[in-house]
Parts: C-alpha cells; structure tokens; sequence
C-alpha cells in the first residue's frame, strides 16, 4: 500500500481545504488503480513535490516508469500535452496519461544535480530542443505577462511597497513590452535544475538532459533563464563581481537557446519582481525573498 508522507498531506489540505483533506484520503487507492491499470509494481517510496505526488515503480515488461498524482488544478491541465508534443525530445517521455484523474506514466530518468561543465549553455541548448510548434490547449504567456503588468503595482503596494519605485517600474515596463509579438513555440515554463534529469544515452555532457514537471506555455523562450539563476545563486555570490557573474551566465544562456540577450534579461528582471512579491505573500524564508529581491533590481 502507498504510504502518503505526513508533511505532504498536512501542506496539501492547509492548502486546499476540504477538497485536499478528500484527495489525500484518496490516494492509497488511486495509486493501486493505475499501478495496476498500468501494470507496473511500485519499486520505491512515495516522492512529492508541492501538488502531487510520484511513485518508481517497474511495469511489467520490466521497464522502470513513474506513475504521477496531480492535485486537480487548472494549471496541471497543460502538461501531459506539452509532454505528448515533446516526445521524448527533451523532455520525459509520456507513456500513458488520464486526464481526467490527472495521472501520468513516464519513463524514469536519473537524478541530476546540475549539468557540468557549462551548466547554462547546456540548458540553453535544451531550450532550443524544447522550443517546438505549440499544440492547442496550452496557455499563453503573452496573456501572463500582460496580468504581471497589471497586478504587480497595485500587489506592491498592498505589501508596503517592499521594492523600489524604480525595480516595480522595470518590471511593469518589461512584462508589457515583451509580451507583444510573442512566438508560438512551447515553453516548459518553470525550468530549474531540479526539474533536469538525464537518460542514459547522451555522450556529451547535454547530450541527455530531460525535462521533467512542466507547467508549459507558448511564447518566448527568452522568458526560462529566471528559476535557473535563482538555483545557481550560491556560485553567482561567491564570485567577487555580481553583476559580472549574472550578465556571464545571461550570455551563455542567450548563445545557446539562440535568442536575444537583452530580452533574457528583461524576462529576468520582470519574473523576479513577480516572484518577490509572491515570496513575502506565501512567507517565503527571509533568505529565499532575498534572492529575487537582489535580482529584481541587479537586473534593471
């Protein structure tokens, strides 16, 4: 039987309310569902992240899969189709999918700490396989950056305007103006390095980087590089020139995904004032806040 952690189930139903404390409730037994729906025997224990859960397990042809819970919510909806579009190509392979119960069964891959020894250029070049013709049903990001620019100035001040007049000026000034003219490509949306693993084929050192847990938008791939930065902060303030260590990393990025330096840049800046904002909302750690906090206004 699948045992729910305890700390997962406590954070989902302060979260959800009602409806969370029934889907906790309920997952034994959707897990043994699609176990055996799918065929596969569980392998390992329980994983979660913050709205669902995962379970390693082998199915019965004896290939090592993971069958994946979500917690019904809209945002869930688009990532078995970006994950159907992908293929394979760069991202988890999707082997089956309910999208009514909001479970998958995807390929296993390997942990990954971070891509060595150019980890950004390595990303970068994963960005550009992942930039494929988007499907329908996946939302827009010219839509999400037109509401950043709405919301953030009024959300700013309902905190006491914790940032500066002019890092909450760059950011409305950047959501708006790159929102126009946005491509049609598919964006995996939430790309840090812990939603990077690795298969077992690559010979290079990016050669097997997978996506895995995409949140999936269409629009500007310029807009991914923010969760990276925010992952590679202890490297960034350990050398002696901060600006220098991010505008370095903003280069090697924009090379490799092929886009333009300057937007990378502005998504950046946009994205850490957002997330500023929404750190102290969710009373984020003090220390978390101050790294969006320091980006949103390194990168004005």
């Amino acid at each position: 039987m699948v045992v729910v952690p305890p700390g997962f189930a406590e954070a989902t139903i302060r979260r959800e309310g009602e409806p969370g404390r029934r889907w906790v409730e309920s997952l034994p037994a959707l897990a043994a569902e699609f176990l055996e729906r799918w065929s596969c025997t569980p392998s390992g224990p329980l994983m979660h992240g913050a709205v669902g859960v995962v379970i390693p397990a082998v199915r019965v042809d004896g290939a090592e899969v993971v069958v994946k819970l979500g917690f019904p919510l809209s945002y869930n909806t688009a990532e078995p189709v970006a994950l159907a579009a992908w293929n394979g190509n760069g991202a988890v392979r999707l082997l089956a999918r309910d999208d009514s119960r909001f479970a998958l069964l995807l390929e296993r891959l390997r942990p990954l700490r971070k891509p060595e020894p150019a980890p950004f250029t390595a990303v970068g070049r994963l960005v550009r396989r992942l930039a494929v013709p988007a499907p329908p049903g996946v939302p827009s990001l010219a839509e999400k950056a037109l509401g950043w620019a709405a919301d953030v100035p009024p959300h700013a001040a309902q905190l006491g305007s914790p940032l500066p007049a002019r890092v909450v000026d760059a950011a409305v000034a950047n959501a708006r103006d790159l929102a126009v003219d946005q491509p049609a490509v598919l964006l995996h949306g939430d790309l840090h390095f812990g939603n990077i693993l690795r298969d077992d084929t690559g010979q290079r050192h990016d050669a097997g980087l997978r996506a895995v847990d995409p949140t999936a938008l269409v629009g500007d791939p310029a807009f991914e590089l923010l969760p990276l930065l925010r992952g590679d902060w202890p490297a960034v303030t350990a050398e002696p020139d901060l600006r220098r260590a991010v505008d370095r990393r903003i280069a090697e990025f924009a090379e490799a995904a092929e886009v333009d330096r300057a937007r990378v840049r502005r998504w950046a800046q946009a994205r850490a004032a957002e997330s500023a904002l929404w750190s102290r909302r969710l009373r984020e750690p003090a220390p978390v806040t101050a790294v969006v906090d320091a980006l949103a206004a390194l990168l004005v």
